[in-house]
């Protein structure tokens, strides 16, 4: 990496055994995304080793959802590069962005939204089940299997028939995350997905990420969930203004912040 690409943000804290520092799963390389003339992502670098939980918190308009969806090539970004795993996303590199880059990145990294993004005329097992069954061609038999073993993943293997109508926000956001699940991918990129639950709710989806947690999925959340940061993530972002502003463990961070736009965010989240 040159020196103009240097992270902004550290290395994760624990290194494996042996000392060895493990080769990044994403990494974001000075990267600019524009809408027209708006400048949403100033020149962002960051980093996430395999099996890491990366919070991003921040002002809204900060840029955290484009971050997330530049990722998931559901963007594509005006300058820069993004690694995820062995591909590089990079608009100045012949076929950078172009569709086999994108569907390659997409099959390493899920996505899951805040609005579910539920198919409304299937039930829950078959939301699930379909990308395994059109994008990797699975039997319908193994499609089934995987799905049912995924819902019981989720604590909703006795709602596998169920139609998301007949479903609460947690329940749905619990299949979402079992969809996304379904393709086999290994991290996922959260945007928000507690935020159009009640407490209750959002209680039950964020105990299914911290299994997932748990199990060594590499995780990247944007969050208005401190209290979820300060507990589950390994690091924590502050994105404002299109720029990283401090990076740095939970208790680093939310606790002990150093800048005056970290301290001026949480003064108004932490009440």
């Amino acid at each position: 990496m040159t020196d103009d690409q240097q992270q902004v943000s550290p290395p994760p804290t624990a290194a494996p055994q042996g000392g060895a520092v493990p080769e990044p799963f994403i990494e974001v390389c000075d990267v600019v995304k524009r809408y027209g003339t708006q400048l949403v992502l100033d020149g962002v670098s960051l980093s996430v080793a395999p099996g890491e939980t990366v919070a991003l918190i921040g002002p809204s308009g900060g840029g955290k959802s484009t971050l997330l969806r530049c990722l998931n090539c559901l963007l594509t970004i005006d300058s820069g590069e993004i690694r995820v795993g062995p591909h590089r996303l990079n608009p100045q590199a012949p076929g950078g962005v172009g569709p086999d880059a994108a569907r390659q990145v997409k099959r390493l990294l899920g996505m899951i939204f805040q609005d579910f993004q539920l198919f409304p005329h299937m039930t829950a097992l078959q939301n699930v089940i379909e990308a395994p069954l059109h994008v990797l061609r699975l039997a319908r038999n193994d499609a089934r299997d995987r799905g049912l073993r995924l819902l019981q993943r989720v604590g909703l293997a006795d709602r596998a028939d169920a139609f998301p109508w007949q479903l609460s926000g947690g329940q749905k956001q619990r299949v979402a995350i079992a969809r996304a699940l379904a393709m086999e991918p290994r991290g996922l990129l959260c945007d928000e997905i507690t935020s159009a639950l009640d407490p209750e709710l959002k209680g039950e989806v964020l105990d299914v990420v911290e299994a997932l947690k748990r199990d060594g999925m590499t995780l990247v959340m944007v969050t208005h969930e401190i209290g979820f940061a300060r507990r589950a993530a390994d690091r924590v972002i502050v994105l404002a203004g299109g720029k990283i502003v401090e990076s740095g463990t939970p208790s680093q961070v939310i606790d002990n912040p150093q800048t005056p736009r970290t301290q001026a965010f949480l003064s108004r989240v932490l009440v």
